[in-house]
C-alpha cells in the first residue's frame, strides 16, 4: 500500500483545471473588484480596528467565486467559459468602478435594449485600455495559449471533494465573526451587489427566469366591484403616498417629543393623527395588510396574494400608479403596477454608502408630465429608520444629535447612543417628506395634490430590554406597533387641512388605508360605506352618500360615542356622529387613551 503523504493529496485534490479555477478567481479578486472593495473598506475601516473582519468577508468573496466557478467549468467546455467570465467581468469591473452602477436585472434591460449609438457612446479610451488589458488578453490566452491537458474532465468525486474543502473555508471564515456577517447579510445589500463575477451573474439567471418564465394564470379576487367614480372636478389628483420604514410615533416633534426631529415639517400645514395602530410589526406583513381590504384581523398573506389590493381599484379607474422601492421590495403590492427599484445606482442618483430615499424624487417630474390628463397615485417605499444600524440611514450632514451608535449590536452602546443614531433616522425622514411636499406644490395650481405618509411598523429601542421589531403583535409592545402617519393636502384639494384637524385623534390603523385612498380619488364603494360616519370622506363621495358637508372647525369634540363608532364594514350610517356632543379636554383625551386600548385588545 502506498503511503499517502500531503504532496499527493495535493496533487490529487488540486488538478489542473482546479488550479486554472483557482487562477481565473485570483485574477477577478485583485482586478475586477475594486467596486467591491472599495465598499467593504467604507463599511469596515482597517484603521477603525475592524482589518478582521474586512479580510474575512474578502477572503469569503474569493471562495464564493472559486465555487461558482468550479460548479459551471468542466472539462473542454471551461475554456470558453472562463475565457468569457474573464472578458465580461472586466467590462463589469471597469463601469462598476468608474460609474458605481451595478449590473442587476434593470441594468441587463438597459444593455439589451441599447442601440449602437448609445453603445458608441459609452466607450472611451481609458474603457478600451482596460478591457484590452484585464479581459481581452487574459481571454485570449485562454482560448489559444492554454494547454489542452487543463481542460481534461475531473471525476465527480475530485469535484465532490474540492466542494467539501470550499465550504469547510467559508464556515471556518464565517465563524469568527458571525455577529459581523450577520449585520453585514441584514444591512448592506448594496455592497454584495458589486461583487464580481457572482451577482452579475445572479441578476442575468433572473433575468433570464422573468423573460421566460411561464406567468402564473391564477385569476385575482376581484375587491370592491361596484366603485363608482363620482363627482365632475376637472382637476386631475396626484397623490403621493410615502410608506415609511420602521418609524415611531414617539419620536416625531409633531406628536410631542422633546428633541425638535421635525423641523421643516413644522413648517408646513400637515396633520399628524395621534392614534394610528399598524397591522403588523414587520414589512412583509405590514405593507401588503395596509393596502388590502382583509384588515389585520382578517388578513393572510395568502389571501392577499391572490386579490386585488386598493392600487388595483385604482389602477381599474383608469389612475396611473406608480410604485418607487428603496427598501426590500413591495411585498407583493406593486406586482401588477409600474415598479421602479432605487436600492442601487442604476435607478437611484443619491448614493453614498447606500443608496437614500430623497433619490426616489429624481425624474417625478417626467413621469407626472408624461401622464398630463391623468389622476397620479405615487407610491414611495422608504428604507427610513431600518435598523439596527441607524446611523447608516442618513447622510453626515444630517447627524445632528450627538453621539451616535456605531455598533449593529444595540446592547453594546448606550442609550443616548442608540437614540441619537436613531432620532437623525427620523431627521432625514423629516427632509425627505418635506422635499415631497415641495415637488407637490409645483403642481398645486392644475392638479388637486396631497401627500400621505404612514410607517409600516415602531421599533423597540431597549424598552422592556427588546431592540428591532417584528414581536408577535399579541405581545408587541406599543413602540413596534403605535406609528405615525401624516397628511399634507394641496389647495386645489377637495378638503383643506382645517377640516381634517378635527380628526386628528381618531383611533386610526392601516386597516382604513384602502378606504382612505379610494375617497381620495373620489371613488365610492360599499365596502367603505361604514368608514364615512367617522372618515374623512371626499365631499364629492359625502354628497353622494347624502352625507353632510364637513365643517371648516369643529363644532364640538370629539365623544365617547364617537369613538366606540370606530369599527369595521357593516355598521350602519349615523351622520350625526360626524358633529359630536361637548366634552371637557381632560375627558376628551381619557376617551380616546380608553377607546385605543379597548380596539387594540380587541383586534389581539
Amino acid at each position: 500500500m502506498k503511503k499517502l503523504s500531503l504532496s499527493m493529496i495535493f496533487s490529487h485534490l488540486f488538478t489542473p483545471q482546479i488550479l486554472l479555477i483557482w487562477g481565473v478567481t485570483l485574477w477577478l479578486m485583485l482586478f475586477d473588484n475594486a467596486a467591491l472593495v472599495s465598499h467593504l473598506t467604507q463599511l469596515y475601516p482597517p484603521l477603525a480596528g475592524q482589518s478582521g473582519l474586512l479580510i474575512s468577508l474578502l477572503l469569503f468573496f474569493t471562495l464564493v467565486t472559486a465555487l461558482w466557478l468550479l460548479l459551471i467549468s468542466h472539462g473542454r467546455s471551461a475554456r470558453w467559459l472562463l475565457a468569457l467570465v474573464v472578458f465580461s467581468s472586466a467590462f463589469a469591473g471597469f463601469y462598476m468602478q468608474e460609474f458605481g452602477i451595478i449590473i442587476d436585472t434593470v441594468m441587463l434591460d438597459n444593455l439589451f435594449q441599447t442601440d449602437s449609438k448609445e453603445a458608441f457612446g459609452l466607450l472611451s479610451w481609458q474603457m478600451i485600455v482596460f478591457v484590452t488589458v484585464f479581459g481581452v488578453l487574459p481571454a485570449l490566452w485562454l482560448l489559444f495559449k492554454a494547454p489542452d491537458g487543463w481542460f481534461k474532465r475531473d471525476s465527480l468525486r475530485i469535484r465532490a471533494a474540492h466542494l467539501g474543502l470550499l465550504l469547510v473555508l467559508m464556515v471556518t471564515c464565517v465563524w469568527p465573526y458571525s455577529a459581523g456577517y450577520a449585520s453585514f447579510i441584514r444591512e448592506h445589500k448594496l455592497a454584495r451587489m458589486y461583487a464580481n463575477p457572482s451577482f452579475m451573474h445572479y441578476s442575468l439567471i433572473k433575468w433570464t427566469n422573468q423573460h421566460l418564465s411561464i406567468p402564473e394564470s391564477q385569476a385575482l379576487e376581484q375587491v370592491a366591484t361596484d366603485t363608482q367614480r363620482v363627482g365632475g372636478n376637472s382637476k386631475h389628483e396626484l397623490v403621493i403616498m410615502v410608506v415609511g420604514e420602521t418609524a415611531r410615533y414617539d419620536r416625531f416633534s409633531l406628536n410631542g417629543y422633546h428633541k425638535l426631529t421635525n423641523p421643516r415639517l413644522q413648517l408646513e400645514d400637515v396633520v399628524s393623527f395621534k392614534q394610528v395602530t399598524s397591522c403588523g410589526t414587520s414589512t412583509g406583513v405590514s405593507v401588503p395588510c395596509m393596502f388590502s381590504m382583509l384588515g389585520r384581523q382578517q388578513y393572510s398573506a395568502k389571501k392577499a396574494k391572490h386579490m386585488e389590493n386598493a392600487l388595483d381599484v385604482l389602477k381599474e379607474h383608469h389612475v396611473s400608479v406608480l410604485w418607487r422601492d428603496n427598501n426590500s421590495d413591495s411585498k407583493g403590492v406593486a406586482t401588477r403596477m409600474a415598479y421602479q427599484d432605487f436600492q442601487s445606482p442604476t435607478q437611484n442618483t443619491v448614493c453614498d454608502t447606500e443608496c437614500r430615499d430623497v433619490g426616489m424624487l429624481n425624474g417625478l417630474d417626467q413621469y407626472i408630465q408624461a401622464h398630463h390628463g391623468q389622476d397620479i397615485m405615487i407610491v414611495l417605499h422608504q428604507m427610513g429608520n431600518h435598523g439596527p444600524e441607524y446611523y447608516r440611514r442618513y447622510p453626515k450632514a444630517f447627524e445632528k444629535f450627538t453621539p451616535v451608535c456605531r455598533n449593529s449590536d444595540l446592547s453594546k452602546c448606550s442609550q443616548q447612543e442608540i437614540d441619537n443614531a436613531y432620532d437623525n433616522a427620523i431627521l432625514y425622514t423629516d427632509y425627505f417628506l418635506s422635499e415631497v411636499i415641495q415637488l407637490l406644490k409645483k403642481y398645486d395650481n392644475s392638479h388637486e395634490t396631497a401627500m400621505l405618509y404612514v410607517a409600516d411598523h415602531g421599533e423597540s429601542l431597549g424598552e422592556h430590554g427588546l431592540y428591532l421589531h417584528a414581536a408577535p403583535y399579541m405581545i408587541a409592545p406599543k413602540e413596534q406597533t403605535h406609528v405615525p402617519a401624516i397628511l399634507w393636502l394641496g389647495k386645489q384639494f377637495d378638503y383643506s387641512i382645517d377640516q381634517v384637524k378635527p380628526y386628528e385623534n381618531y383611533p386610526l390603523s392601516h386597516d382604513d388605508v384602502f378606504c382612505t385612498l379610494l375617497t381620495a380619488y373620489e371613488l365610492k364603494s360599499s365596502t367603505c360605506n361604514s368608514h364615512y360616519n367617522w372618515l374623512v370622506a371626499n365631499p364629492e363621495v359625502r354628497a353622494e352618500l347624502k352625507l353632510p358637508p364637513l365643517p371648516f372647525k369643529p363644532e364640538r369634540p370629539l365623544s365617547p360615542a364617537d369613538i366606540v363608532s370606530h369599527v369595521r364594514p357593516g355598521q350602519n350610517l349615523h351622520t350625526e356622529r360626524d358633529q359630536p356632543p361637548a366634552m371637557d379636554p381632560a375627558g376628551r383625551i381619557e376617551v380616546i387613551k380608553n377607546a385605543a386600548l379597548r380596539r387594540s385588545s380587541a383586534a389581539t
